[in-house]
């Protein structure tokens, strides 16, 4: 089983860069040559590089240390010693880097393959060649090599996705996920079943293709911290649409008492602005799920409740409304492209 982690402590450091040599040239008939001392090596260089295959701080959080290798020494002849080798720590994309003690933002990898240079490592130091001059010929001095440098940092995942999926706890997020993509999250009859983010691909005719992030259920307090949802939250501030999964049965520990589907709705939303004034600026659709098991009039009762919404019905178990639902998805994300400037 795989562990989701999106906040995590480490401690890098940069390596020492490799000490220069005292050397002399050692030549048939020169017994005192001149000096060819190397200079050290760089220390090797810390590395963050985004990687979509990733979806977890995991990793990080049982090593914890990471430290890349130190510069070798120089060596005679003038030769310069081999670098350090870099760190390359691989992260997923959408995490964000922070300096532990100030929370200053060092670097935010939003895209698969970007690299973020940390820390350099420590510049070799000069052999005694650099050290030669009219008035000492035979330099018997040289220079260490730079130490490296340390940081301690503050981890955050946020993960990217076009589409977010929120709602109550077994309101069909998880199933409508399978539905729309070829994710497969653990899905039950029961309230929490998601206990962390899952991400899935929509693939859409022959090329488009739609990121969906699915969130544990949010219940009524969730930025107050109550439920699993308020942890997970920060995952749909990146999303550029947010799907309210609303359950038309109406069965789930949070029953809508008052068979007021926009009631259901608006505690949602309250949830996700209470939580990020960022939320409430996002496309919205908002989706009824599992009207295979309920009544027609259940599923006209819902989309009367919402006329000024885009709104849907669908069953995930059996496919009803799904083609349509990932249709008007992607029209909404090509009516947010149009808005952007070239």
């Amino acid at each position: 089983m795989t562990v989701f982690t999106d906040e995590v402590e480490i401690t890098v450091q940069s390596g020492r860069g490799g000490d220069g040599v005292v050397s002399f040239r050692r030549e048939k008939y020169i017994p005192k040559g001149g000096p060819d001392g190397g200079d050290g090596g760089e220390g090797g260089d810390i590395v963050f590089v985004a990687d979509r295959r990733l979806r977890s701080l995991h990793q990080l959080k049982i090593k914890k240390f990471f430290k890349a290798e130190n510069g070798k020494p120089g060596n005679k002849k003038n030769k310069t010693g081999a670098r350090g080798k870099d760190c390359i720590i691989r992260v997923p994309v959408g995490t964000i880097i922070r300096d532990k003690e100030t929370s200053r933002i060092i670097g935010d990898l939003t895209e698969d393959g970007q690299k973020l240079l940390l820390l350099r490592g420590g510049k070799g130091g000069y052999g005694n060649t650099h050290f030669a001059s009219p008035v000492n010929r035979a330099p018997k001095i040289s220079k260490p090599g730079q130490p490296g440098k340390n940081a301690e940092l503050l981890l955050r995942l946020k993960m990217i996705a076009d589409v977010g999926l929120v709602g109550f706890p077994n309101a069909g997020k998880s199933t409508l996920l399978s539905a729309l993509t070829r994710a497969r999250p653990k899905v039950g009859n029961y309230p929490f079943t998601t206990l962390y983010p899952n991400l899935g691909v929509m693939e859409f005719g022959n090329e488009k293709q739609v990121v969906i992030a699915d969130i544990p259920g949010i219940i009524e307090g969730a930025h107050k911290g109550h439920g699993l949802g308020i942890r997970f939250l920060k995952h749909i501030e990146r999303t550029n649409i947010i799907l309210f999964v609303i359950d038309l049965s109406d069965m789930g520990i949070n029953r809508n008492r008052t068979g007021n589907f926009r009631k259901t709705y608006e505690t949602l939303e309250n949830e996700l602005v209470s939580y990020s004034g960022i939320l409430a600026e996002k496309r919205q659709l908002i989706v009824g799920t599992k009207m295979d098991i309920v009544d027609y009039s259940k599923c006209e009762q819902f989309l009367s409740e919402f006329p000024d919404f885009e709104t849907l019905t669908v069953s995930a178990a059996t496919g009803n409304g799904v083609d349509k639902l990932k249709m008007k998805i992607v029209q909404l994300l090509e009516k947010k492209d149009e808005g952007k400037p070239d």
